[in-house]
Order: structure tokens, then sequence, then C-alpha cells
């Protein structure tokens, strides 16, 4: 048996086709009966760099008992030409955040994993301190127990107010050694001791891992790298696996480039 926590986070390969573009973490999120892939909006889909996958495949373990055993998921990106995943927005603009309905009848019988829920949530912003220690688990530049399909975990802090938006943006700073695959990893603290938890998983969902935060201005001969990544809040989630989540305003559908 191995920690529940590491079975939460499963590796997303993105594809065009079938050329394979980027790999990145993404977590599992339930709520109700229902299921849900959770990664960065940005591995999905990012204008800027032209990364404009059609296809995800991720990766499930397939015994409780014998981890070496697994299989890839495959998820087509959209359907009659629009995504299929939920976006949002806020007052500070776009959240890198996406969520995609997984259909559990179609997920192996024997799938091995673990979700977290409306429950891993932190509801009180200023219980949680600058400081206080996180993990991020995930699949930096796809490194990762190849033989047992595991994520790794990187220890890391919170390195602004918690209860505060960092530049008025949906996102708080951690202070972690982070790498490219990084991104859609669950950021979780251990739930305190006095607090009631999850038996299985005593893990609070603080935020999901974006990217990682440097200075334009930084020298790159003389000035070492900040160190600081973004993490969007984990309760943005309760807005995107709303049941009518796609009828809401703030949530957006995007159509596939040259759709439309």
């Amino acid at each position: 048996m191995t920690e529940p926590l590491l079975l939460t986070a499963t590796q997303i390969s993105t594809f065009l086709g079938s050329q394979l573009l980027t790999k990145a973490s993404g977590f599992f999120f339930a709520r109700d009966e229902r299921l849900y892939l959770v990664t960065s909006r940005h591995v999905l889909i990012d204008e800027p760099s032209a990364h404009l996958p059609d296809r995800i495949e991720i990766e499930l373990h397939t015994d409780e008992a014998d981890l070496t055993r697994s299989t890839g998921f495959s998820v087509l990106l959209y359907h009659d030409g629009k995504s299929i995943w939920h976006q949002g927005q806020d007052s500070g603009g776009n959240i890198d955040v996406a969520v995609i309905e997984l259909e559990r009848d179609a997920l192996p019988r024997s799938a091995n994993l673990r979700a977290f829920a409306p429950a891993s949530l932190e509801n009180v912003l200023d219980a949680v301190e600058v400081g206080s220690s996180l993990l991020i688990v995930g699949f930096p530049l796809g490194f990762h127990d190849t033989v047992h399909h595991l994520p790794v975990v990187r220890q890391a802090t919170i390195a602004s107010s918690f209860g505060v938006r960092f530049q008025g943006q949906g996102y708080f700073l951690t202070d972690a050694r982070t790498h490219r695959g990084t991104s859609g990893s669950p950021v979780v603290m251990r739930t305190p001791a006095a607090e009631p938890s999850d038996g299985e998983l005593p893990w609070k969902l603080l935020g999901v891992h974006s990217a990682r935060m440097d200075m334009t201005t930084r020298d790159l001969q003389q000035d070492e790298s900040l160190g600081l990544n973004c993490a969007w809040y984990a309760d943005i989630l309760m807005t995107l696996t709303e049941a009518d989540a796609a009828a809401r305003p703030q949530i957006a559908r995007t159509s596939r480039p040259g759709d439309e």
C-alpha cells in the first residue's frame, strides 16, 4: 500500500493527433457522484505559445495491490468544435485552472485513485499562516517512479499572505523548487491535528500550481531566480464543478481556433 496522497495525482500527456506535445500534472477532485480531472488551463490551451492539443492522456493505476500495473486513459478535448473543459475568470481576470468531468463508467472498473473533495478545501483563509509548510505533488520534467507510476513530492512554503490575493490576482505565492511539468499539481497542507479530517486523506487542498514567477528585469548573470511560484486558490473548483457550470456567465467554454 502507498500513501493515498500520491494516488490523487496523475501525469497528463498532451497530443495533437498522434504527436506528443508536452507532459504536465493533474489531480482528481470529486463532488457528489461526479469525478473531475483538474489541471492548469495552459496545459490544455496556451495561445501565446501556440500550444493547441486536441487530446490528453492520463495514467491510471489498475490494481489496488500491484502499483506496477497501469493503463492510459485518453480524453478528447473538443466535441463539436467546443472545448469540454470548464475554466473561469474573476475580477482579476482569467484563472489558470481547468476541470474536465470524467465519465466514471468509462474508467477501468479496477481504477485505483483517490480524489480530493469539497471538505478538503480551506474555508478560513486567515487560518493559514505565511511560512506554513506545503507539499506540491506532481511530475517535474515528467520525472516520476516509472515502475510504480507514482508522482514525486516537493517541499514548499507559503510565501505571501494566504488571505490576500497577490497583486489582486486569484493566486498566492509559494516558495519551492519547481520545473516544467509541475503545472496542474495540487498544493496541499497537512490538516492540523485539532481539525477534523478525512482519515484516509488528511490534507487540505489549498491551491493549483501554475507557474514559476520571476522578475523580467533580473540580471541572468548576477541574479538567481526568485524561486517563487503562483498557486491559484483551490476554492475556484467549487464554481467550476457546479452542475450548471456551462450556463454560468463566469464560465468560458472556448472554441478550438478555426472552428468558428
